[in-house]
């Protein structure tokens, strides 16, 4: 079954990380419970430790539609937009290859 994905890049303010890390452990469980979320993940960047990205997969770009109208992602963004040293940036990819051990 396709999958749609979402890759979404944040830079937060240095002193801002552990309050995200918090908002997201709180969120993440429910954001993954969500109907259509097939795969949830939290990624840091190599040399830029502020720079977080959210990796998720959904059945569709219906249900990641779904779940951005959402009183959760409201309120999740309300906590994780004010944290940010600059604005967020997000891309919806869609699998080319896929090469598995």
């Amino acid at each position: 079954m396709p999958s749609f994905k979402r890759i979404v890049k944040m830079t937060f303010r240095p002193e801002e990380i552990d309050n995200f890390l918090e908002v997201f452990r709180q969120s993440s469980a429910h954001i993954r419970a969500f109907p259509g979320c097939l795969h949830l993940e939290l990624w840091r960047g190599k040399r830029q430790e502020n720079v977080l990205f959210t990796f998720s997969k959904w059945e569709s770009e219906e249900a990641l539609e779904n779940y951005r109208h959402s009183d959760l992602f409201r309120n999740t963004w309300a906590k994780t937009k004010p944290l940010f040293a600059e604005k967020a940036a997000a891309w919806s990819v869609d699998t080319l290859a896929e090469l598995i051990e």
